[in-house]
């Protein structure tokens, strides 16, 4: 009888622990808000999930992009810095990425629409080698530069941010705040779609 009665309570303390676990870990689910960036803008950003297609942060809820520097695909110097007071549209891509051949053209059509009403563009090649990536834009016609980036160094900038997932684009407001993290490929319109909403916002 002592026996069983001790199964018995190690049976039920382990329900017990297995119960109390999972109810810890929808606790921890339900912290998240479900957006990229903190509650009020003001903190540093951190990625939690992307956001949906053609559409933005609300400006409360933006959080300022970590500064960052590199070398441009021709050695120029690049600092983040020069994207103030400019919508930016950064996209991470590589010459082996298939999707980033569907892609990269129509960010080039957006980029061309947009260029002289304040955005910016600025390609992140990552995971790649410099002769490969040079033919890739040239290839492609691309006009806005991109930072050689390949051990993904501005990628762990933005903390959070799955800078496997390539390719990714992260779009900035005029303050230089976070707006958008789409993770995967992005259909022209919808990039164009968000592009026009944060400009929209300085030209109201």
């Amino acid at each position: 009888m002592t026996s069983t009665a001790g199964s018995d309570r190690m049976l039920n303390r382990r329900i017990f622990l297995i119960a109390a676990g999972a109810l810890s870990s929808t606790a921890l689910l339900g912290c998240s808000t479900g957006l990229t960036g903190d509650e009020g803008g003001t903190g540093e950003f951190e990625f939690r999930e992307p956001t949906a297609a053609a559409t933005v942060i609300p400006e409360e809820r933006r959080a300022p992009a970590p500064a960052f520097s590199g070398e441009l695909l021709d050695g120029t110097p690049f600092e983040s810095s020069s994207l103030a007071g400019d919508v930016a549209v950064i996209n991470f891509w590589g010459s082996w990425c298939t999707p980033c051949r569907v892609e990269t053209p129509e960010f080039q059509a957006v980029h061309a629409d947009v260029a002289d009403r304040g955005a910016q563009f600025l390609g992140i090649d990552v995971k790649d080698q410099r002769q490969m990536a040079v033919a890739f834009v040239e290839r492609l016609g691309v006009a806005y530069p991109s930072v050689f980036d390949p051990r993904g160094e501005v990628a762990m900038a933005f903390r959070g941010f799955p800078a496997n997932v390539v390719p990714s684009t992260i779009l900035l407001d005029r303050d230089g705040r976070v707006a958008a993290v789409y993770t995967g490929q992005v259909r022209g319109d919808d990039l164009r779609a968000a592009v026009e909403l944060l400009i929209e916002e300085t030209e109201a």
